[in-house]
């Protein structure tokens, strides 16, 4: 349990249909809960790196799924340099938050080559979610034109990736 995360005999898995007892940002998780618990240690990283995590009431155990447990061991080794940097100007509380660990790892790895975002080799699916939802953030907005086009694209039934690619919408 050096880690914070107790695996051993005393963590075998409950029933079958046991889900994870976390309320991830307002929406309980629904993922199947592995062995691993959410104790006082990781509670400690959820609030210092302030991930929107807490433990539902209504849960009879204290086991979390597998995609928690690698997000909160992601967010405990990342360089606290950089976070410090980064929270100087961050002003993310008013914007809602995407959720870019529920995209494919392939789907990130298109994001991160198309705006060539440099990274580190050998990154899993949740450090590269992170390096590239910090790259996101950075991204400036012009709401009302991207609502304006965004409309339009959806009522005249077409795409940009249709369009780069010759494929029009007439015809269909």
């Amino acid at each position: 349990m050096n880690n914070g995360f107790s695996t051993g005999e005393e963590d075998s898995r409950g029933p079958a249909d046991q889900i994870c007892c976390l309320v991830d940002d307002g929406e309980r998780c629904s993922r199947v809960a592995g062995n691993a618990s959410y104790n006082k240690r990781i509670q400690k990283t959820v609030t210092q790196r302030r991930l929107k995590l807490n433990i539902d009431s209504h849960a009879h155990h204290i086991y979390i799924c597998d995609f928690h447990k690698t997000r909160i061991q992601c967010a405990r080794t990342k360089r606290r340099r950089k976070d410090s940097e980064d929270d100087s100007n961050e002003t993310d509380t008013d914007l809602p938050e995407v959720d870019l660990y529920q995209l494919q790892v392939n789907t990130l790895r298109r994001y991160k080559r198309h705006y060539k975002v440099s990274t580190r080799p050998g990154m899993n699916k949740a450090q590269l979610a992170d390096t590239i939802m910090k790259h996101f953030k950075t991204i400036p907005i012009k709401e009302k034109e991207i609502l304006t086009y965004f409309i339009y694209m959806v009522k005249s039934n077409s795409n940009k990736l249709d369009q780069k690619n010759g494929i029009g919408n007439e015809g269909t």
